[in-house]
């Protein structure tokens, strides 16, 4: 066996020493060029392959597609079949709801109507105002938050300072306010006072909540001596607590020292309207 094996081995050298350099280089360079081909082939098929995969893919989100809008026809069908199997009954309550809807927004509709007339007599009132008290004094404001009127008078044409005791400017002042406050006898005046963090204690007064309470009292007073019905005056002294705006300058403490006077309709009487609207309602029912 050994001989044969070594026998083999030397045929093989003598072949190889017969072969020329130039066919080996030849052969050498044919494996090169098959190889190059080999390396090419596996890419593309690589690449091939992965196209395979991508395609498998939109095949099977394409299924899943195509079962989603059978299951969403499926619906659409029976949901067109509960459809018309909706018996008489089903549809009158379908009708009693729509009546009750229209009723519901005609509701709504007067009550949006009672509204704007309370608007409407408040910007009537605002009106008044800026033309009886002279809205172009820059120590006396007239604006509406809400519905609200609210005159705001500066401090210094009110009292003098560190008293309650209201000046001969502030009557004739107060008396145009009088005026407007008396055309609307179905609204209330609520006399609002505001003082500055500065500590006040002088007796009788003990601190700004009497300093404001009192001031409010005095102009409620005033009013009160102008004819006004005091059924409509509200008196209320509100210290240092609600500023305006910062109390850190002497200008600042100024514009914080005020007394506002709130316009508003009384709360029950507007009720009442409402309620009065509510009751048509029900009659034409």
């Amino acid at each position: 066996m050994k001989k044969l094996m070594l026998l083999s081995v030397c045929t093989m050298l003598l072949l190889a020493s017969c072969v020329s350099k130039k066919e080996y280089l030849a052969l050498e360079e044919k494996q090169r060029e098959t190889q190059d081909l080999l390396n090419s082939a596996t890419v593309k098929l690589n690449a091939c392959l992965s196209d395979v995969a991508a395609a498998n893919a939109r095949v099977e989100a394409m299924k899943e597609q195509l079962a989603d809008m059978r299951k969403s026809n499926e619906a659409l069908i029976k949901s067109s079949q509960d459809l018309t199997e909706l018996t008489s009954k089903g549809a009158e309550n379908l009708q009693k709801s729509l009546e009750s809807l229209r009723e519901s927004n005609l509701k709504i509709s007067r009550l949006q109507d009672a509204l704007t007339r309370k608007d409407s007599v408040t910007l009537a009132i605002v009106t008044s105002l800026k033309k009886e008290v002279g809205i172009n004094d820059p120590d006396i404001e007239v604006n509406v938050e809400k519905g609200v009127v609210f005159i705001s008078i500066a401090d210094k044409l009110l009292f003098k300072s560190g008293s309650y005791n209201v000046t001969d400017r502030a009557k004739e002042v107060l008396g145009k306010v009088a005026k407007v406050i008396n055309s609307k006898p179905n609204f209330e005046a609520m006399v609002e006072s505001h003082t500055d963090n500065v500590p006040y204690n002088k007796p009788p007064l003990l601190d700004n909540w009497d300093l404001s309470v009192k001031r409010a009292t005095s102009v409620v007073r005033v009013l009160e001596e102008l004819e006004v019905n005091p059924q409509q005056l509200i008196a209320a002294g509100r210290s240092y607590h609600v500023p305006l705006v910062e109390n850190d300058t002497a200008e600042n403490k100024a514009k914080n020292r005020r007394t506002r006077i709130v316009v508003l309709p009384k709360i029950d009487q507007f009720y009442e309207m409402v309620e009065e609207e509510m009751k048509k309602l029900s009659a034409e029912n």
